[in-house]
């Protein structure tokens, strides 16, 4: 079992940035491949950005290319999502996910990740 508590969500201007956190606790997550995925109220969860289980590959939505980062650093079990030049539109619960499949870039389905975190709300006023 993999647990992932979610932080550094909040309220931010358009055009300002926040950084998310995931952090992870009961397996290393150097095992997985991790995601992010957001949902707003009234919409599907969808899918944001996904790294390799080394770093050494990334794969993002296009709404959010040159915008976003997504990084890890397996020695602190911690995934980010460096998020710049947000936009109304971005305004989500933000979500870490955990797929077992560690090599893999380009699963991006709700359905390919065995473990979830709770999410954490990030509001972008315009």
């Amino acid at each position: 079992q993999v647990q992932l508590v979610e932080s550094g969500g909040g309220l931010v201007q358009a055009g300002g940035s926040l950084r998310l956190s995931c952090a992870a606790s009961g397996r290393t997550i150097s095992s997985y491949a991790m995601g992010w995925f957001r949902q707003a109220p009234g919409k599907e969860r969808e899918f944001v950005a996904r790294i390799i289980w080394s770093g050494g590959s990334a794969y993002y939505a296009d709404f959010v290319k040159g915008r976003f980062t997504i990084s890890r650093d397996n020695a602190k079990n911690t995934v980010y999502l460096q998020m710049n030049s947000l936009k109304p539109e971005d305004t989500a619960v933000y979500y870490c996910a955990a797929d077992s499949q560690a090599g893999a870039t380009t699963r991006l389905s709700v359905a390919s990740y065995d473990y979830w975190g709770r999410g954490t709300q990030v509001t972008v006023s315009s």
